[in-house]
């Protein structure tokens, strides 16, 4: 429901009406500027069609963060939106991000999914983000990304400082340990002679 016109709109600044179906995988590149750090997104725009939902569930597994799309002008896309988000839970890491889009927010007229609704979703499934774009006419369509890598680049820089800590906290057990096992040591040297 828009997800490969969502990553060509961010990354060429382009909309194509024309576009077809994702059949398989396409791989995109997005450089974003995060606190003077540029920050590479790997993007893989998977097909929606529940036929290819077997080759999809692969690319789970290590997957940091996932955009599930649907429009907001179609009831089924976002009836769907259960099964793929269980999909998505079930066959990635705990600690994933998922991010939940209602796609073609230009189309106001034909609306049928609201706000309020998507917003349930994100709330009972405990999802990481809610925003509606529209990939026709760029709206949040970049703000999407660069959320993306903002909340990507938060989490490895919190992984790097627990990890450190752990590494620090580790340091100073042994040296405790040991000083403290050499000073028994010698203690009990210059008593038993």
């Amino acid at each position: 429901m828009g997800k490969s016109c969502l990553s060509t709109q961010a990354t060429k600044h382009k909309f194509e009406n024309e576009h077809l179906a994702t059949i398989g995988f396409e791989y995109f590149t997005f450089n974003i500027k995060i606190k003077n750090t540029v920050i590479k997104l790997q993007i893989w725009d998977t097909c929606g069609q529940e036929f290819y939902k077997s080759l999809v569930s692969s690319f789970y597994r290590n997957t940091s963060l996932a955009i599930i799309v649907y429009a907001i002008d179609d009831q089924k896309s976002f009836d769907d939106l259960d099964l793929w988000i269980k999909d998505l839970k079930m066959n990635s890491s705990p600690d994933i991000k998922i991010f939940l889009i209602g796609n073609k927010s230009d189309l106001t007229d034909e609306r049928v999914i609201s706000k309020e609704m998507a917003q349930k979703v994100k709330e009972e499934y405990d999802l990481d983000f809610f925003i509606e774009t529209s990939a026709k006419n760029g709206i949040n369509t970049k703000e999407l990304f660069v959320k993306a890598a903002k909340l990507l680049y938060d989490d490895y820089n919190e992984y790097n400082k627990k990890e450190k800590k752990k590494e620090k906290d580790k340091d100073k057990g042994e040296n405790i340990d040991s000083k403290s096992l050499a000073e028994t040591i010698k203690k009990k040297k210059n008593k038993c002679c």
